[in-house]
């Protein structure tokens, strides 16, 4: 990733006819890096994503790559390339053919569409593949082709669109996985939608929270986790626990950020309703006069606690929000 901005988005306004859509967005992209729009269903992460690749008109505002506005091309004859959940691959082609056809659209030379060809397989490790339909595929393969046919057409930006929402946990965790490598490998700039927070944090450079059509936060994923702007982004971001302090706020405490001890005293008193192990951690969930707590402490510390267990909490570090 280099200093040099390669996409803005620049006071963007998408309004449909029932009111929803997107206002006065602002969004600058570096060259090499990976942006992720992160929100719940319906806070406008896609239609930024579709309104860049050209699939939705803007109703104000402009688009810019190295520079240059691209609110007037057609989607073809834009410098991106979108992968979508669905796929999208050609059910009656076999993956050569559904590799090709973009090439063949933009006039590229029948060697040079054979040679990209081999390279977006040899990319995604589905060399060999060439003569298979997408029904003859898994749905992690036919994501996999779909990525090499956005990648084989050279975009200044890789557009996707919950590309792993589909695919079971095991595959998702090696798509993100083969994705970012791909992407730091060939410093491909990428915008990539997901709901999925876990995601986001994986993969991004920077994160970009979204909230009822506007941004609520944008940074590192270590800037948005260590120091929520909101109690929405407090809440979206890894877990939370929200007490009231009697005073019309609310106490925010992540669960790593809790201390537990038996017996009585601390900030807070508790009693254990249940622990779960989780790996190298363990989750206890605790009955408190504030609510119900959760809480994560070591695995060696598994024998110290049981359901029953009177204890006493006391927090690290907190944040402070209005309620909402």
């Amino acid at each position: 990733m280099d200093d040099t901005i390669k996409l803005s988005v620049i006071n963007m306004t998408k309004l449909y006819s029932n009111g929803d859509g997107v206002k006065n967005v602002d969004l600058d992209v570096h060259t090499g890096e990976l942006v992720t729009l992160l929100g719940p269903s319906g806070c406008g992460k896609t239609t930024i994503l579709r309104t860049i690749g050209g699939f939705i008109d803007l109703t104000d505002g402009d688009i810019t790559i190295d520079g240059k506005s691209i609110i007037t091309l057609p989607p073809e004859k834009r410098p991106t390339s979108m992968v979508f959940q669905s796929y999208n691959l050609w059910p009656h082609m076999t993956v050569h053919d559904n590799l090709e056809f973009g090439l063949k659209l933009r006039k590229i030379p029948k060697d040079i569409r054979e040679q990209k060809i081999a390279e977006g397989l040899s990319l995604v490790k589905m060399n060999g593949f060439e003569k298979k339909y997408p029904g003859q595929m898994s749905g992690g393969q036919q994501q996999r082709i779909a990525i090499a046919r956005s990648l084989i057409l050279e975009p200044e930006v890789l557009l996707l669109d919950e590309p792993f929402s589909a695919l079971d946990a095991k595959i998702r965790m090696e798509m993100r996985e083969e994705l970012r490598k791909i992407q730091t490998d060939l410093n491909i700039t990428v915008i990539f939608v997901t709901h999925d927070q876990e995601e986001a944090m994986m993969l991004s450079d920077r994160i970009v929270v979204m909230s009822k059509g506007h941004i609520e936060q944008q940074g590192t994923p270590r800037q948005i986790y260590d120091n929520p702007v909101s109690r929405f982004v407090a809440g979206f971001i890894g877990e939370m626990n929200f007490l009231d302090d009697g005073t019309g706020k609310q106490i925010a405490v992540r669960p790593e950020h809790i201390s537990v001890t038996k017996g009585e005293g601390g900030i807070l008193s508790g009693t254990v309703r249940t622990v779960m192990m989780l790996g190298h951690y363990l989750e206890m969930t605790l009955d408190t006069d504030k609510g119900l707590v959760k809480v994560y402490i070591n695995s060696d510390q598994a024998d110290e606690f049981e359901k029953g267990d009177k204890v006493a909490l006391n927090f690290d570090h907190t944040y402070s929000y209005n309620k909402e």
